[in-house]
């Protein structure tokens, strides 16, 4: 891939992320950069492993002047998040990613960029080329399917550790230190898409255009989610056309990412009523939608005629989830102002092999409220004739009074940047719960440059703050 990253310091850092985006690396497809890594670490002679779950850990010795000092934990995951507008040609599996730059910031042509974590992954290769010349022993561990449920985390042997001071490298906002995180679980709630003869007209239904936007960080945002959407516009169908009948439906792609289009094929009496009236609903909807979601759009058309539909059962259940299930934030916390305590987001709904299933994903640093969260999903399946499977819970990261780490980079951060950083607790799930949870006694906090619009194909790494982050990570590692 030929380099589009001229002139950027540090040059090391943008050298070795152009590297790994010419790698697919989605989610569960960590096998090719995990060969990259072991590979780097054998070409330098250094101490490395790799489990079955393709995690990789390498460690570097300190530099002469700090073999005294305490050995350091850097972490960051290896797998992305793939998203792609609907319009983009690209295969997650096979092709390289096709970085570009707008102004100030790296993107990726119709695809999400994995800066988030791929910034991380460069960051530690250039520390473990030995970029900085005064640093500890660094242990740099790269965690696999973090996105997914942070399986790689859940699975890897903590016994390889020595160091108890760690430096999470998966935060998205230069001059913020996170030192806490929700907790969070995965539902999956399945009915049976139950076939009958077709009656009727079909139309499709499409909604397109939506931000979308990490469904943690972005909760609070006022961004539409194009699932509820979805379910809203089909309520209304069925209450004006009780025999109309859901033949497909799909939407999102990610449990974790505000879904942002979603498709419907009905079959309907009458197609011109339906046609207006979703017409209708539609421009009220657009009429409700904050800035970033202008891009909205709402198609209703004609479409192939299927030999089948889904019976009334099927319809209503999978409406009335799409209508009642509880989405977006359900909790503020009574103890930080504006913090997201407790949120929900219906991430994916999709049809295959005679089911449909809904795919939730629920954030709370209360764990009660995730029980809370199981429970109502598990009524509301109960009451439309389907099933839940919850899976993937991970641990939330309570905020430490006392820090070594966290202090040390503050007083890093105010001498290089002259400013004081943030301390932030954040309603994301982020590995350092897992890890903390295996290793009680890490000294942790969550830094990164800046990131926007992660998980979305409008993802965008600001190249000049990755410089000044790289600038005070150096600073601190002097010691």
């Amino acid at each position: 891939m030929d380099s589009i990253i001229h002139g950027r310091k540090p040059e090391s850092v943008f050298r070795y992320f152009e590297e790994i985006s010419a790698i697919p690396r989605g989610s569960y497809n960590e096998a090719a950069i995990a060969d990259y890594l072991c590979a780097f670490a054998a070409a330098r002679g250094l101490e490395h492993y790799r489990d079955a779950q393709n995690n990789v850990l390498i460690k570097a010795p300190a530099s002469p002047d700090r073999l005294g000092s305490a050995p350091l934990l850097l972490q960051g995951h290896t797998d992305m998040v793939c998203e792609k507008n609907r319009d983009t040609v690209h295969d997650f599996l096979r092709d390289p990613l096709k970085l570009w730059i707008d102004g100030k910031y790296l993107r990726a042509r119709g695809t999400t960029l994995g800066g988030d974590d791929g910034i991380a992954v460069a960051i530690m290769l250039a520390l473990l080329d030995g970029e900085l010349p005064s640093h500890p022993a660094y242990e740099c561990l790269f965690t696999t399917a973090e996105e997914v449920g942070m399986d790689g985390a859940h699975a890897f042997d903590y016994s390889l550790l020595s160091a108890r001071r760690m430096l999470n490298l998966d935060s998205e906002e230069f001059g913020v230190v996170t030192a806490g995180c929700a907790g969070g679980v995965r539902s999956d709630l399945t009915l049976d898409a139950t076939p009958e003869a077709l009656a009727g007209d079909c139309i499709e239904v499409k909604l397109t255009g939506l931000a979308g936007g990490h469904s943690g960080e972005n909760i609070n945002c006022g961004r539409a989610n194009a699932n509820k959407l979805m379910g809203r516009l089909l309520a209304a169908l069925l209450e004006a056309q009780p025999a109309a009948r859901l033949v497909s439906l799909s939407g999102g792609s990610k449990d974790n990412a505000i879904p942002r289009e979603a498709v419907a094929v009905l079959a309907v009496p009458d197609e011109d009523s339906a046609v207006t009236l979703l017409t209708d609903v539609g421009e009220a909807i657009a009429s409700e939608l904050c800035e970033a979601d202008r891009g909205f759009r709402l198609s209703v058309s004609p479409t192939d005629t299927p030999c089948e539909m889904l019976s009334a059962a099927t319809t209503r259940g999978a409406i009335t989830v799409l209508a009642c299930a509880a989405n977006g934030v359900l909790e503020m916390s009574r103890k930080v102002a504006g913090l997201v305590e407790f949120s929900r987001n219906l991430g994916v709904m999709r049809q295959e092999d005679g089911k449909l299933t809904f795919v939730f994903s629920s954030r709370s640093s209360i764990e009660e409220q995730l029980n809370a969260s199981q429970r109502d999903l598990d009524l509301l399946a109960s009451a439309v004739g389907g099933r839940v499977r919850h899976h993937s819970r991970y641990p939330g990261w309570s905020y430490a009074e006392k820090s070594a780490i966290r202090d040390a980079y503050l007083a890093a951060f105010r001498e290089e940047t002259g400013t004081d950083a943030r301390v932030n607790v954040i309603h994301a799930g982020l590995e350092c719960s897992v890890i903390h949870d295996h290793v009680p006694d890490m000294d942790m906090i969550s830094i990164g440059p800046d990131m926007k619009d992660i998980h979305s194909p409008d993802e965008a790494l600001d190249l000049d703050s990755v410089e000044r982050f790289w600038r005070v990570l150096a600073l601190f590692l002097r010691g």
